[in-house]
């Protein structure tokens, strides 16, 4: 197991973080170098014992550092039907935000 971390909710996506890790989540208002912080801790789990929250841990908070806006692999769609001479193509790329854990 590791050795200490977290599961936080960040938007509407829970992510398991430790200190130091660099994640990509949905897009998250902020320039480049900017501190964020996250109240909604769901567990911690530190020198070998796990906390739960009921539904958050009260008094828990992560820190993170916006590293980039960016954008995410291009996803494309394509429709077809038969003998109507229909063709379409869709793409899209989710736009995201790379953050690192600097302190739990």
């Amino acid at each position: 197991m590791k050795d200490d971390f977290v599961i936080v909710k960040i938007g509407k996506s829970q992510e398991l973080v430790t200190k130091g890790q660099e994640i990509s989540v949905h897009t998250i208002k902020g320039d480049p170098k900017e501190k964020v912080t996250f109240d909604q801790v769901l567990l911690t789990y530190k020198k070998g014992k796990a906390e739960i929250g009921t539904p958050t841990v009260k008094g828990a908070v992560v820190e993170a550092e916006i590293i980039e806006q960016t954008k995410g692999p291009k996803v494309r769609k394509q429709t077809y039907k038969a003998k109507a001479r229909q063709r379409r193509h869709v793409g899209h790329r989710q736009p995201l935000t790379r953050l690192k854990i600097v302190k739990i």
